[in-house]
């Protein structure tokens, strides 16, 4: 089911919906595609599918449970330099299921927080849920668009959701 912004919402539930709407598109990418797809680097850099599924996962730890003194699983990878890094020894299930709890830990901190309630940023930066929510927006919605490029040059998929 498509995620859609309500015409008539408040502005937490309205940010979480756009959130989740450009989360929906980021997996939907991946879909029916096998592991050399999803590993294959499609820029100089060598940006892939998994890899860009890997930071948002990373990010959304960061933002939502870092800043708000919540808790994280422990990574088994450095998330400062190897977050866009998708090494052989791990398998698509572990970075997308790895992407899900972090989604699931995010929302329960979107859940439990007013939009004014102050965090402390990575950088030492007091910021708002709100703030955090439109940060993580902007990076989904970034690297939702990336994807959308990678993915049609694997095998001409384009879109943000299936068409139904």
């Amino acid at each position: 089911m498509i995620q859609h912004v309500p015409f008539i919402g408040g502005e937490k539930q309205s940010l979480h919906a756009s959130l989740d709407r450009h989360r929906d598109a980021v997996l939907w990418k991946l879909d029916r595609l096998d592991d050399d797809a999803l590993r294959r680097p499609m820029t100089p850099s060598g940006t892939n599918l998994l890899s860009l599924v890997k930071h948002l996962a990373t990010v959304e730890y960061g933002w939502f449970c870092t800043t708000f003194g919540r808790e994280t699983e422990p990574f088994w990878f450095d998330p400062f330099t190897e977050d866009m890094l998708v090494t052989t020894n791990e398998t698509t299930k572990q970075i997308v299921d790895f992407y899900g709890r972090a989604r699931a830990a995010a929302d329960a901190t979107i859940a439990e927080l007013d939009l004014d309630d102050l965090g402390t940023a990575w950088n030492g930066n007091k910021v708002s849920l709100r703030w955090v929510l439109i940060q993580m927006l902007e990076d989904t919605a970034r690297h939702a668009g990336h994807m959308d490029i990678v993915r049609e040059l694997i095998d001409g998929t384009t879109g943000t959701h299936p068409q139904t």
